[in-house]
């Protein structure tokens, strides 16, 4: 009996180790993360979008990105639409890491690519956040919810600060010109 309690136990131990889960990030009843369910999951990811674009100064265009949603999860997505030149992109990702640190964001891993870096963070109530580059400067702004209990999911309320691009999949590159973030001197 007392071997196969404690068996039972590191079992569960090295179950978490493996899948890089904790308490933050794993719904331990039918509800879901805190009794959260996907629109409000959905309004929290908003909410951590909203506050990193509003932290971007000189301010950039975004539209939004497809939202998704998996059996228990959600993923808001926001897509730059202003040009951010190489020379600027480390000064556009060191904006967004110091904010997220400043928020008591937990920093996952860093991609120092020349042409597609990346970070990803992990908030405080387990959502999983990420600024990654692509072709031509196009930066993208993701979070990944955790797992709560499942629901419909309604279209984000924050509305993009450029052109909608609606109906539009894929997004256009970005398009859109800045003094400061499509500058070719650092």
């Amino acid at each position: 009996m007392i071997f196969s309690v404690r068996g039972s136990a590191l079992l569960l131990l090295f179950c978490i180790s493996l899948t890089g889960c904790s308490s933050e990030t794993v719904a331990t009843n039918d509800e879901g993360q805190g009794g959260m369910n996907m629109q409000g999951a959905a309004g929290r990811a908003d909410e951590i979008l909203d506050s990193v674009l509003k932290e971007i100064q000189p301010e950039v265009q975004w539209a939004h990105g497809p939202t998704t949603a998996g059996s228990c999860d959600v993923t808001r997505r926001r897509t730059v639409m202003t040009v951010v030149s190489a020379e600027r992109r480390g000064n556009f990702l060191g904006l967004v890491d110091r904010f997220w640190r400043k928020s008591d964001y937990r920093m996952k891993a860093i991609n120092n690519d020349v042409d597609f870096p990346a970070i990803y963070a992990q908030t405080r109530d387990g959502f999983g956040v990420s600024l990654r580059f692509g072709g031509k400067g196009q930066a993208f702004l993701q979070v990944d919810s955790p797992c709560v209990k499942k629901s419909d999911v309604a279209d984000s309320t924050t509305s993009p600060n450029g052109p909608s691009y609606e109906g539009v999949y894929p997004l256009p590159r970005p398009n859109i010109r800045s003094p400061f973030w499509s500058a070719g001197a650092p």
